[in-house]
């Protein structure tokens, strides 16, 4: 690698490392307080926040890589050329053939990382992060007793904690009511106890001290009332429900197990949505290839122009591409198209309009691709200004008129 090639390399490398970090970071906070909000509600323990969140890393990622990528070669480019390196480059022979060496060497790499994560790794982390919704809402991962609200315990038993100390382990102010299959009903107040684990791992001991027990039954007169200092209630734990098999979603299919179910799928409904799953991840890898040449297209602004519309388009037109491929599947999912048409079709279009503009800028004297839109947003921009209040206009100065005295 000759020394341009790793100084392009280090020009690339900063911006996009620092837009994948930024971009994750962001996505990630966002989801981490509506998670921490999730979790408290289902009284849940909150280290499955951060299980939760590396689950959904590989998708953020799958997001973050194709925008770190083009905003890491516009952003490098958009600096070669508002140097005057750039010019330079070019007036030694360097051609942009050239100059895109090293960006498709990211791109290729990270088309591969990218592929792996979106055909293979992110399928399986959104089951698990599925999965781990399930126990939460079904309690298998240890749903917590909030302390002064009543918890149930399955449907026949309601408990209320008023102070809880040491983790958990002495609870204080206890009311228990439970109810059995019989018809019978158990209230139960006590100052304090704790939980005990058995033998059965679907029963637990809860050992109570000073408290009052009620027992109900039909065939009762009065309900009988004990007085007690120490008193083991069983309790039996509800019955977890096993969570669904991983494919229930074909969002959580591996892309060599969508190629097989949309050659053996079973109904026409699976079969198109299938295929337009698999056709819109491998469009969002070979989107990558064209990243460079975009990048490149509107990273370099006019001469004698430092404006930054170049960045502000690159970062709408991947956005709006991304949003069209989504409205695409959904459309062929539902059968209304086939999802070659409805997905290869947008792609042939971006690929001509991108290629179009790096032809414009790398092959025609003084072409510039967005050249009308600069100047228009320029004097959109001029215009506005020139209205805000306390602006003053300009004023016009006379030149002085021949053979006047100095």
């Amino acid at each position: 690698m000759s020394s341009l090639d790793r100084y392009m390399a280090r020009l690339i490398a900063v911006p996009l490392i620092s837009t994948l970090i930024v971009a994750s970071m962001l996505l990630v906070l966002d989801r981490m307080l509506r998670l921490f909000e999730f979790v408290a509600t289902e009284g849940g323990p909150i280290s499955v926040v951060w299980r939760m969140l590396a689950n959904l890393l590989p998708e953020y990622l799958g997001l973050g890589i194709p925008i770190g990528l083009l905003l890491g070669i516009l952003l490098a480019f958009r600096k070669l050329a508002t140097s005057s390196e750039l010019d330079v480059l070019r007036g030694v022979g360097m051609s942009y053939g050239r100059l895109l060496r090293v960006p498709y060497m990211f791109a290729i790499g990270l088309a591969l990382v990218n592929l792996a994560i979106v055909g293979f790794v992110q399928p399986t982390s959104r089951y698990y992060y599925e999965q781990l919704r399930f126990e939460l809402r079904t309690g298998a991962l240890g749903a917590s007793i909030k302390v002064g609200e009543f918890t149930h315990l399955g449907a026949n038993m309601t408990l209320r904690i008023e102070r809880s100390r040491n983790a958990g382990r002495d609870l204080k102010g206890i009311f228990v009511h439970a109810q059995t299959p019989k018809g019978d009903w158990v209230g139960v107040s006590a100052d304090s106890g704790k939980f005990l684990a058995t033998d059965d791992p679907n029963v637990i001991i809860f050992r109570l001290k000073d408290g009052t027990l009620i027992h109900s039954r039909a065939d009762f007169v009065t309900p009988r009332v004990l007085t007690f200092t120490g008193h083991d209630l069983p309790i039996d734990l509800p019955k977890l429900e096993n969570f669904r098999q991983r494919g229930a979603e074909n969002l959580e299919f591996t892309l060599p197990e969508l190629a097989r179910l949309g050659h053996h799928a079973e109904t026409p409904q699976q079969r198109e949505g299938t295929r337009a799953e698999f056709h819109f991840r491998v469009i969002e890898v070979a989107t990558m290839f064209l990243l460079p040449l975009l990048a490149v297209a509107l990273g370099v602004p006019p001469k004698r122009s430092s404006s930054a519309f170049g960045v502000f388009l690159a970062i709408v037109m991947i956005v709006a591409y991304f949003k069209i491929n989504q409205y695409a599947e959904g459309v062929a999912v539902r059968g209304e198209v086939d999802p070659i048409i409805a997905l290869w079709v947008p792609f042939v279009l971006f690929a001509g309009l991108v290629l179009r503009m790096f032809y414009t800028l790398a092959y025609v004297p003084g072409g510039q691709p967005i050249g009308a839109l600069e100047r228009g947003v320029a004097y959109l921009v001029k215009a506005v200004t020139s209205r805000l209040p306390g602006r003053r206009p300009a004023v016009e100065v006379a030149e002085p008129a021949l053979g006047a005295a100095a």
